[in-house]
């Protein structure tokens, strides 16, 4: 069967894994809250076993992306993600969605560093840079479309959403499987395949990448910082607007009908803002990217400062808005940040370094995250905006070293 053309399919896969991913997250932190009962601690346990599952298999998996097959790594990550997400909107326990939290971070992470790598092979690394940030109006596009299609959705049922993001992505891996090419890259030999040693081999050449260049070893360090923020805020603002203001029914809907609705207007904001930061950044520029992300790191900790200290429910409305704007930019300029002067050979492998240090800053934090939510989920969300603003001085750094020439 024919293939299709890396850059149209990459962009393709954007917005289909965008949207899918939209219709289940929109309500699942809801769904977790209401149906299923979750504390706050259960919520950022979930979290924890997701993390642990990824810090787990990061690096082997990137290395199978290295080794033997991007496209492979890719199609079996949509698999397991969309096995995961079944039992997750089938069984609503709190041992079922650990489960189901461990097998997506597991499916994640054949997929996290594989994807970039692929299309870097597929198109060079400069192209690829471009691709990112261009993709990422069709990862903004496919999660509003997402999030519009689960307010009729959710007049099923809280969990219609998430399982109709399930089937999706096991659609999408059959799709993968039929249509997706892997011309640019070359498979290690099949008698070095498979081997802890070779594993060992990538991953060390990986490390000696990242200590050879100590602006990189910054770039992990911000990531990591990404990730210890971002467990207390993702798994708990939801149960947070619940508990404290209620969510209100709009136009005789459900309360699903309001979180996608509040993610839509979010993700409107994100395609504007997304566009004009595409038109006037030089992506492959280093200190370009720094200091955008110097800015922008900026205002995502005064947005989750505003979300923890709201007095009402329209000033949370806006705090989620920039949260999530500052968030959706962020992510395409901190992967290209990441894929500067990266070779072929340990390209997966570093990228998914920087999934790994994101996923030891979440478990790092989540638990503590967890036990203070006990005593408050406000203190608890405030804890991560102030476990963010350490990224702000390491950012700078990374800069002044670009500047200098030291990357």
């Amino acid at each position: 069967m024919p293939k299709l053309p890396a850059r149209p399919l990459y962009f393709s896969i954007t917005f289909i894994n965008s949207f899918f991913f939209s219709l289940i997250f929109t309500v699942m932190s809801y769904y977790e809250a209401t149906v299923a009962g979750l504390s706050g601690l259960q919520l950022v346990l979930v979290g924890t076993a997701l993390e642990i599952s990824i810090l787990l298999f990061e690096v082997p998996t990137g290395v199978v992306a290295d080794a033997i097959s991007r496209r492979l790594s890719i199609i079996i990550g949509f698999f397991i993600m969309g096995a995961a997400f079944i039992i997750e909107g089938l069984l609503p326990y709190f041992p079922t969605i650990l489960l189901a939290s461990a097998m997506w971070g597991l499916g994640y992470t054949f997929t996290s560093g594989a994807m970039q790598a692929w299309l870097s092979d597929e198109i060079g690394e400069a192209d690829a840079n471009r691709a990112f940030l261009q993709a990422n109006r069709f990862t903004l596009a496919g999660a509003l479309t997402g999030m519009l299609a689960v307010i009729p959705l959710g007049l099923i049922s809280v969990n219609a959403p998430i399982l109709a993001g399930a089937a999706g992505l096991l659609l999408c891996a059959v799709g993968l499987a039929l249509f997706m090419p892997e011309n640019g890259f070359t498979p290690t030999k099949p008698e070095d395949r498979n081997t802890w040693q070779h594993m060992g081999d990538l991953f060390t050449k990986g490390l000696d990448v990242v200590r050879s260049r100590p602006v990189l070893l910054a770039v992990l360090g911000v990531g990591f910082i990404y990730g210890l923020f971002s467990e207390g805020w993702d798994r708990l603002w939801v149960k947070y607007l619940v508990d404290t203001f209620g969510i209100p029914q709009l136009f005789g809907l459900n309360e699903v009908a309001f979180l996608g609705l509040l993610r839509a207007g979010g993700m409107v904001i994100s395609i504007v803002v997304s566009r004009q930061f595409e038109k006037r950044i030089d992506n492959n520029h280093a200190p370009s990217i720094a200091r955008v992300m110097l800015w922008l790191t900026g205002l995502l900790a005064v947005g989750i400062f505003a979300f923890a200290f709201s007095p009402a429910l329209a000033v949370s409305v806006v705090a989620v808005w920039l949260v999530n704007t500052s968030r959706n930019v962020l992510g395409p300029l901190y992967n290209a940040w990441v894929n500067q002067r990266l070779d072929s050979q340990t390209r997966a492998t570093v990228i998914s370094m920087s999934g790994q240090v994101d996923a030891i800053g979440q478990l790092a934090s989540g638990p503590l995250a967890g036990l203070v939510s006990v005593w408050s989920v406000q203190a608890a969300i405030a804890f991560a905006g102030f476990l963010l603003t350490p990224a702000l001085p390491l950012i700078a750094r990374a800069n002044r070293m670009h500047d200098e020439g030291k990357d």
